[in-house]
């Protein structure tokens, strides 16, 4: 039986800070095109476009664990979401579906499909792939990065061929705006019939998108081409149209200085993650595109598992010792913001919560020796003959993070805290991650919404820290349970300000997402998430 439903609108909203959200440098637009140099203001049709990533996708399975932004950015060129977030004010627009409704307890949600829109390998798009879709990715749990956005799934309806119901256990008010993300892009009946595993390179990958893919090689390169029949884009984007573009070569270019001689050297196109310190250079040359993104900020994540950083008053003492604007300065420059809260300022709830430990090294130092921890003579603590030794995991995706991390080692250093860091490449990341054998991670995840905090911090989560708090399970709990935008907020409010109190998260630094395009490409976009968007509104001058 269907349960009567209300109209329901979630709006991931940047309510009056919108405009703060789109951080700009040179001729470029934050959430929108970047249209800078001297070519033609009209879109020109053909050309092939080089794009410069920082790591191999490891996967092409849209709802798969791939390495983050440079997955997603190809990833999202295959495949359409049932919503579109819009990056100009966080809200939610048809796309696939034209609408949608939910029940007044969040846990059944109503979505009226569009027609006429086809697979690339013809295939009628309908509700049945709507349902075979998120059936397949509740079915890979944790091998989804989609997973938490199932929790307490119970199924999807097929109600008519243009109409499905996505029912759950208890409230799910995060779903609308999840169903807008790349992770839970349909896919067509011929791709959830290959095994979940096997999907890794694309080959059973047929999404509704833009583009199609014509290579992957891996470590070296995914070549995707455009489909000529697309025609079902959102309409609040720039062109909801076919692709402009007839090739995209996502190339994998690691070194951040190699990506940027090349586009100097006009080998590229286009480079994404471009380090702060190339930006000044860079701006007299190139159009930038940047963004601030929105989620969880860079800082440092306990593992709670562990029971030095499962002490309360060891994380206190390493939040206080720690200063986020000393950091910021070293690392990075003006475009990016100091942390403020475990959320980025873009994201829909955000609070400021660092006057809840604010950085302060003596009272740190002082906290430590009335815990019984005492300086040994390598200038480290140890109490009970055991050494205040953390190891922290880290990535290497991001040119900064290496100096920020050394300059909280030193922090930590001053108040008796080690820090051994283990760096790596994504998949090194995530095994050391798996294993277990870390006390601390240097992490930040983009998604515009405060949800994105859930997965890690409860009792409960896919990723779980163990910071087990029925007070912040409670909160969760709340705010998927809460319909009204400002209510939710409110609950966001409240877990930024336990997370804070609890010293579960350090924040340190906003993330702002840059790319550079040489002047005859114009069009390159970040969606919501501040990850690359579909690049139908791409294009170059003509040559």
């Amino acid at each position: 039986m269907t349960t009567a439903r209300t109209p329901y609108r979630l709006v991931a909203a940047i309510a009056a800070g919108a405009a703060a959200a789109l951080v700009m440098a040179g001729c470029s637009s934050g959430g929108t095109a970047a249209s800078a140099g001297s070519g033609s203001s009209k879109p020109v049709g053909g050309g092939d476009l080089t794009y410069a990533i920082a790591n191999d996708p490891i996967s092409l399975n849209p709802s798969g664990i791939g390495a983050g932004n440079d997955t997603l950015a190809i990833t999202r060129q295959l495949v359409d979401s049932l919503l579109w977030q819009d990056p100009s004010d966080g809200s939610l627009k048809p796309w696939l579906a034209t609408g949608y409704t939910a029940n007044s307890d969040a846990t059944a949600f109503t979505f009226d499909l569009r027609s006429g829109v086809t697979f690339s390998d013809g295939t009628a798009f309908d509700a049945t792939a709507v349902k075979d879709t998120f059936d397949d990715i509740a079915a890979a749990g944790a091998a989804s990065t989609a997973a938490s956005s199932f929790s307490g799934y119970r199924g999807t309806k097929v109600v008519d061929d243009d109409t499905v119901e996505v029912d759950f256990s208890s409230p799910n008010a995060a779903f609308p705006n999840a169903a807008s993300s790349v992770a839970l892009g349909i896919v067509s009946p011929g791709t959830t019939k290959a095994p979940f595993v096997d999907r890794a390179t694309g080959a059973d990958v047929v999404g509704t998108g833009p583009f199609t893919l014509s290579s992957y090689t891996k470590n070296t390169s995914t070549v995707i081409t455009k489909r000529k029949d697309y025609d079902w884009g959102p309409a609040a984007r720039s062109n909801a149209g076919a692709a402009h573009l007839s090739k995209v070569t996502f190339q994998v270019v690691p070194e951040a200085s190699v990506r940027s001689g090349s586009l100097q050297s006009g080998q590229l196109d286009a480079i994404s993650s471009v380090q702060p310190s190339d930006t000044d250079s860079l701006r007299s040359q190139f159009a930038l595109v940047t963004r601030a993104n929105p989620g969880q900020v860079f800082g440092l994540t306990f593992n709670q598992e562990r029971p030095l950083v499962a002490d309360l008053a060891v994380r206190k003492a390493i939040a206080q010792a720690v200063s986020p604007k000393a950091v910021r300065d070293t690392s990075l420059n003006s475009l990016f913001k100091v942390g403020k809260s475990v959320l980025g300022s873009t994201t829909p709830g955000f609070t400021d919560t660092s006057s809840t430990l604010a950085y302060d090294p003596s009272a740190a130092s002082a906290a430590l020796t009335k815990a019984g921890w005492v300086k040994g003579a390598d200038g480290i603590r140890a109490r009970a003959g055991e050494k205040l030794q953390l190891k922290l995991v880290w990535i290497t995706n991001f040119g900064p993070n290496q100096t920020s991390l050394e300059l909280i080692q030193q922090e930590l250093k001053k108040v008796g805290v080690g820090l051994t860091l283990e760096s790596g490449t994504v998949p090194q990341y995530l095994a050391n991650l798996a294993s277990g054998n870390w006390d601390v991670s240097w992490d930040n995840n983009s998604r515009a919404d405060g949800d994105v905090l859930r997965s890690k911090f409860t009792s409960t989560g896919a990723q779980s820290i163990g910071a087990d708090d029925p007070t912040l399970d409670a909160l969760f709990t709340k705010e998927l349970s809460q319909s009204s935008v400002t209510e939710r907020e409110a609950t966001f409010h409240q877990i930024q300000e336990r997370i804070a109190a609890q010293a579960d998260f350090v924040p340190v630094h906003e993330l702002t997402s840059i790319i550079a395009t040489a002047k005859d490409v114009h069009g390159i976009a970040y969606g919501a998430d501040t990850r690359l968007d579909q690049l139908t509104g791409a294009w170059k001058d003509a040559s």
